[in-house]
């Protein structure tokens, strides 16, 4: 009976697959992993050549993997290209450090199918923090889906402080379709969010009559990798925010890591983009709720405001507090198409969407929503 009570036990754990060349990493992940009774770290590679064999014969073990971006003989990029080339179903979770080269790689690894990253740790001191591990099991948690959140506490506290009604969110939305009207597209993600704008963005045209703003949960130092990369294949022109910005229609801000992004406006009228480093909200930095915080005094005659997958809840009480004082247009991003349906789900659930849209159909109701020029 003993024994049986623990084969169930240890099947309910998830079996995370470890790859990384260092071995005093796959020793810190393990103990990690291992220290929550949800996971078991079941398997370990140094090299990507070494765990594409272990996939190739014993995939569907395995609930998540950690993968390092450089490593010998196969290196994270090229590991996930054959897992994409030989059609091997794998949720990865990239480990990657900061540096400048495995920022654009992590952008890359995201591009080819990853499901989300966490930035490795730079020093002993971080490796034994709580920041490091606490970040690790959580994004473990929502890869496997060991715990489930329905968010819909959140969605009725976000209801009640926005004071809406079902008769009030009825009111007439007016689309800003007037070439002359002054507009603006302001979008949130998260988790699965690389992967989704590289849907969206590329789509819009460069001569969208908007600017868009967008605000993607990532440290400083992976936007900009980010930005560039949707730049490049892209028509409207992407960059990373920067302090005193001004704003431009058909072109895409998107919020630098380990900042807050609000926009500004001058007195005589340009809007402005101030950037700075300040403390996180809700541990987010850079905070959706803070972007749509700032838009709430501008003289927009429309704000279309687009929530993509994430995990949380981010940006439904700025889009809240926003109802009250402007004219928005909400899209949120359906269930199936979403790697995380948290963010658009709580969303949805305040009765403030005008559209839920599968991600593909997205940058399309966007252009509908704002025009060209």
């Amino acid at each position: 009976m003993k024994k049986a009570r623990l084969e169930g036990y240890w099947q309910m754990k998830k079996n995370i697959f470890i790859i990384d060349d260092s071995a005093l990493m796959r020793r810190v992940l393990s103990d990690i992993i291992n220290s929550d009774e949800r996971f078991h770290a079941a398997e370990f590679a140094a090299n990507g050549l070494e765990a594409l064999y272990i996939m190739k014969h014993r995939a569907k073990e395995f609930d998540a993997v950690l993968l390092d971006i450089t490593m010998p003989r196969m290196n994270g990029i090229e590991f996930l290209a054959e897992l994409k080339k030989q059609n091997i179903k794998a949720t990865v979770i990239i480990v990657s450090t900061i540096a400048r080269q495995d920022a654009k790689e992590t952008i890359e690894a995201l591009e080819l199918g990853a499901f989300d990253f966490v930035k490795k740790p730079e020093s002993f001191a971080e490796v034994n923090s709580n920041q490091f591990s606490r970040r690790l099991l959580e994004c473990l948690c929502e890869a496997v889906k060991a715990t489930q959140k329905t968010g819909k506490v959140n969605a009725l506290e976000m209801l009640a402080a926005a004071g809406n009604t079902r008769e009030k969110i009825r009111k007439k939305k007016v689309r800003a379709s007037n070439p002359n009207t002054n507009k603006l597209v302001a979008m949130a993600c998260s988790t699965g969010g690389p992967k989704a704008l590289h849907t969206v963005v590329p789509a819009l045209p460069a001569n969208l009559d908007a600017a868009v703003l967008i605000v993607q949960h990532m440290p400083a130092g992976f936007t900009k990798s980010l930005a560039d990369r949707l730049n490049e294949l892209s028509s409207i022109r992407v960059r990373e925010a920067q302090d005193g910005d001004i704003l431009e229609k058909g072109t895409v801000y998107i919020a630098k890591g380990g900042h807050q992004m609000r926009l500004l406006q001058r007195e005589d009228g340009a809007y402005y983009l101030s950037v700075s480093k300040e403390a996180a909200r809700r541990g987010l930095l850079p905070c959706a709720d803070i972007m749509y915080e700032s838009l709430s005094e501008l003289a927009f005659d429309q704000i279309t405001c687009v929530v993509l997958t994430g995990m949380g809840s981010d940006g439904t009480a700025g889009i809240s507090k926003l109802y009250k004082s402007q004219n928005i247009y909400v899209i949120a991003q359906d269930e199936e198409t979403s790697v995380v349906y948290g963010m658009p789900k709580v969303m949805k659930e305040t009765g403030l969407v005008d559209e839920v849209l599968p991600l593909q159909d997205i940058s399309s109701a966007i252009i509908k929503n704002v025009g060209v020029h």
